[in-house]
């Protein structure tokens, strides 16, 4: 189970890791605060954001070891 996260995450490049990832979101929310104190804009772009997380950070790992652990059970039952 913790492998194949582990190979997912190793098997991208450096811009495309957990870190940089949240990095990147923090960055472009409190940028956009800090740059037009708006919050009906700052707003959405957390929102969008978030949906990014929440399907690269939790969504596409838990896929992909559900995708792997499906194949390794049906390799052992073949």
């Amino acid at each position: 189970m913790t492998s194949s996260k582990a190979n997912l995450w190793q098997s991208k490049p450096w811009w495309c890791q957990p870190w940089t990832i949240i990095l990147t979101g923090t960055l472009i929310v409190s940028g956009s605060w800090l740059l037009l104190h708006t919050l009906w804009i700052t707003l959405p772009i957390g929102v969008l954001i978030g949906f990014w997380w929440l399907y690269f950070l939790v969504l596409v790992p838990r896929m992909l070891e559900q995708i792997a652990t499906d194949q390794n059970s049906s390799s052992k039952t073949n």
